[in-house]
């Protein structure tokens, strides 16, 4: 995704598989300890983000240098302008692969994990959240419960959300926050991949600024890498 979604909520960090043993289902903790936010690496694809006033289409490709790894194809609806491609272009530099999805993974509460149950083979469990960071005012607002496909043993949905109004910062008010990020079943040889990122934002900032958005991203036309 794009660093639309960076700067609006958590770390991205990994969690390994002994830490989670402990106190998680064991079935969970070889998930997680496997699970990786942006999917699987050295897959090419097409990046779709639309909002109710804005789209952008981009193309990703791995086996590319690092700066020519992404490609504007198209800007609300049509191809983008010269001047859309040369600012595009000169903000490459600041954006990584990583910058995909946020993964809350580290923040997880491991002693609140709560068994949601399974319906349509899918086995649910939520956590509260700890904060990233001194100054995370939103953790402890939220939870996040993973999605496990039983038949894969693969994490195939992310649903980070509020469970009430919150301030994270002065004069900000948030009241409601969603993020759900779904993923595509492994199949053989090809591995669990993104699906597509809804995000829903209501809130307002200094009592009259409406912060409201509702924002998706797909992914498509998936691609194995070109080896070199």
């Amino acid at each position: 995704m794009s660093r639309l979604f960076s700067a609006t909520f958590f770390l991205l960090l990994s969690l390994s598989a002994t830490a989670l043993a402990a106190t998680l289902p064991p079935e969970l903790a070889r998930a997680l300890a496997a699970f990786q936010t942006e999917g699987a690496k050295n897959w090419a694809f097409t990046q779709t983000t639309a909002s109710a006033s804005k789209s952008m289409v981009e193309r990703y490709e791995p086996a590319k240098p690092e700066f020519s790894r992404w490609k504007l194809l198209s800007k609300d609806g049509r191809p983008p302008t010269d001047d859309e491609l040369a600012q595009y272009n000169r903000m490459l530099g600041q954006r990584t692969r990583t910058q995909t999805a946020p993964n809350v993974k580290e923040q997880i509460r491991r002693e609140t994990c709560e068994a949601l149950g399974v319906e349509n083979g899918l086995a649910r469990f939520r956590f509260q959240l700890k904060p990233g960071a001194d100054d995370d005012k939103s953790a402890e607002h939220m939870t996040v419960t993973f999605s496990l496909h039983q038949d894969s043993g693969a994490i195939t949905e992310v649903e980070l959300a509020s469970v009430r109004p919150f301030s994270p910062m002065f004069a900000v008010k948030i009241e409601e926050a969603r993020t759900t990020i779904r993923y595509t079943i492994p199949e053989g040889p090809r591995p669990s991949l993104l699906k597509d990122i809804t995000v829903r934002v209501r809130g307002r900032a200094m009592f009259f600024k409406s912060l409201d958005e509702d924002m998706t991203v797909t992914y498509s036309d998936y691609a194995p890498a070109e080896k070199k």
